[in-house]
């Protein structure tokens, strides 16, 4: 009986190890700065802005998920690429205030699923900004709350749909 044995040279050895080197894993960062920085400028808002508390609010798009919890929620309808925080007051023309948090880090960049949403909702007739530090967060904001606030049209359900039959009479006229 012949007893195999597994033989590498050493070159197939050393292309072997600079593959798997190659294949790890990126490390994820453990860095919570931006967290930290959203939570700082939360907590602000709350305190500063007691009556609006309530319409500040994160969308909870990151972190980490199973498939099967990934995949409900999405078909629940969470988007890539949603701003971070939604300050839901229309101010000085716009619908509402879409902000996204980063750091002054050389990695914390937009990506494109953020800019093609911040495409997507200024064309919608909403402010987006992006806010690098609690100083520039708190400024943003102030100035956003001292614009006069926009009138709203309160339509009760029942005067909409005629409102909408109306419309529809309209063009089918012309």
């Amino acid at each position: 009986m012949i007893k195999k044995t597994n033989t590498m040279t050493r070159d197939a050895y050393l292309d072997l190890l600079a593959r798997q080197e190659g294949e790890k894993k990126r490390k994820r960062r453990t860095d919570h700065a931006e967290s930290d920085l959203q939570r700082s400028c939360v907590s602000w808002f709350r305190m500063q802005y007691p009556a609006d508390a309530l319409m500040l609010f994160a969308v909870p798009n990151g972190g980490g998920r199973s498939v099967v919890e990934a995949g409900i929620m999405k078909a629940e309808g969470v988007t890539a690429g949603v701003a971070d925080l939604l300050l839901l007051e229309a101010r000085g023309g716009w619908g509402c205030l879409c902000i996204e948090m980063k750091t002054r880090k050389k990695w914390s960049r937009q990506r494109e699923s953020q800019k093609a949403w911040q495409e997507a909702a200024e064309r919608a007739g909403n402010r987006y900004v992006v806010c690098r530090s609690f100083e520039e967060f708190c400024s943003t904001v102030a100035d956003y709350m001292a614009l006069p606030r926009c009138s709203r049209v309160v339509v009760k359900g029942s005067e909409l749909l005629d409102m909408i039959g109306a419309a529809k009479a309209k063009t089918n006229k012309k």
